[in-house]
């Protein structure tokens, strides 16, 4: 383990938890990298580091929050007011000094406040015109999200931000992307990546799961569903108080490999399941970075799985070094902390055959999200065997792995007969709120459990 220790800092460790040892013609090497952010992440705290913030400031950051105008918000009347709220108790949680904008999503994206192509500072002053212009929002139109986020984008990347600053979004909608194709919203996507961090929140349950987890996923932040309005206002604080805690931006993973060694995948796995091995981007020779967006006071887990070259009993090597890094001003990067993953070939069957608690439970806590996924989709479609399996299994797991916030959810969805054995039966009639809650949380982890 290797930390980044300059005084007054956000500080990042790295810590490789594995079973380093293979058996005579091993070559998978699966590790768990925690890398934890210490002495940051307090909502207005004043940190100091030249590459990151000015002397004694807090970190510089831009936040849009995107609120859902289209027709549908009108139905109930208390969505609407709901999401004004939600949106004017978010403003109140904006640090001073943070610039903001409000965007109105229907068919078009509008700015609601400050307008003009411009971010408001935040103040006593600022907040309460976001609030005044708030109350002028009323439904009607359509649905194109991918509209809101290019607005967002553009405002968020104003000329007058550090290129170091954190830039989020947070996004509130009620309907499917109806008034866009669904190829628009994934190149809405692809061009917001990397630039700015979005939480996505869905309001009661005519919206589409798969499309809100997959703008957060995209973007790097949080999904959830809100389904009754009045629970938005308590929503949009945390998010925006989580947010204001993020301390350095575009942090990403660096993964070198010597010379043989392939990357089989390198997923997050806690608090969410996260696939990142479709996000390298070169770094050099046997290098690649993978992102993993703002970080405040918090710790996240990785698996990493490499192919190494076969050697013989007694031999050891340098399997993968992961880095945390941050870009500089000058183009380079800087490195915040390393660790090591390593492989040694031993005749000890024991030791070779062993598997690391760590790797072992979030193995098992990624196939958790694979299979609510797969028994949500196969109910559905109609396939209640395929949909009795793949949920009992999911039970199985969820009770196995200490992940009570699942086994609740699950237990929404089906009757639990046995939960050690993942022996289920589908509930005749299931709640909408209780259906989409399971999917939309279905990527949600918990740690491995102390010993």
């Amino acid at each position: 383990m290797a930390n980044f220790s300059k005084s007054n800092v956000p500080q990042f460790s790295v810590d490789v938890y594995q079973n380093e040892f293979l058996p005579e013609g091993g070559r998978e090497v699966n590790a768990i990298a925690t890398v934890t952010s210490t002495g940051g992440g307090t909502v207005g705290s004043a940190v100091s580091a030249p590459h990151l913030y000015s002397a004694g400031q807090s970190p510089d950051a831009a936040v849009a929050i995107m609120v859902d105008c289209s027709g549908s918000m009108e139905y109930p009347p208390t969505k609407m007011r709901g999401a004004r709220d939600a949106t004017a108790a978010a403003i109140d949680a904006v640090r001073d000094g943070v610039r903001f904008a409000v965007i109105g999503g229907t068919h078009i994206a509008k700015e609601v406040y400050p307008g003009n192509g411009r971010l408001a500072v935040a103040g006593p002053e600022t907040r309460e015109q976001a609030k005044q212009a708030l109350r002028r929002l009323s439904a009607g139109g359509g649905t194109a999200i991918g509209t809101w986020l290019r607005l967002a984008d553009r405002l968020l990347a104003s000329a007058d931000i550090a290129p170091s600053a954190v830039r989020h979004g947070i996004l509130l909608t009620d309907g499917r992307n109806e008034h866009e194709s669904p190829e628009d919203l994934r190149t809405a996507l692809d061009s917001c990546a990397g630039r700015f961090t979005c939480d996505a929140r869905g309001v009661g349950t005519d919206w589409e799961v798969k499309e809100v987890t997959a703008i957060a996923s995209a973007l790097l932040g949080t999904a959830d569903i809100v389904a009754d309005p009045a629970g938005l206002a308590a929503d949009f604080t945390h998010m925006m108080e989580t947010a204001m805690g993020k301390e350095v931006a575009d942090v990403g993973l660096r993964l070198w490999t010597p010379v043989g060694v392939e990357i089989k995948f390198v997923k997050q796995v806690a608090p969410t399941v996260e696939e990142l091995t479709g996000r390298r981007t070169e770094a050099g020779p046997r290098a690649g970075d993978y992102p993993t967006g703002s970080w405040g006071d918090e710790s996240r887990d990785y698996h990493i799985c490499v192919r190494v070259p076969s050697a013989a009993i007694g031999q050891e090597m340098l399997a993968a070094r992961v880095s945390l890094i941050v870009p500089q001003g000058d183009g380079g990067t800087q490195t915040l902390a390393q660790g090591l993953v390593r492989a040694v070939w031993t005749d000890d069957m024991a030791a070779s055959t062993s598997i690391n608690p760590q790797v072992a439970h979030y193995t098992g806590q990624a196939e958790l999200a694979q299979v609510i996924q797969q028994g949500l989709d196969a109910r559905k479609s109609g396939d209640l065997d395929g949909a009795t399996a793949k949920l009992g299994r999911a039970v199985q797991l969820a009770a196995a792995s200490g992940n009570a916030d699942t086994a609740k959810l699950l237990s929404k969805v089906v009757d639990v007969v046995d939960a050690a054995e993942g022996t289920v039966r589908l509930k005749a009639k299931v709640a909408e709120a209780d259906e989409m809650t399971l999917e939309t949380r279905s990527t949600k982890t918990v740690r491995v459990k102390k010993q």
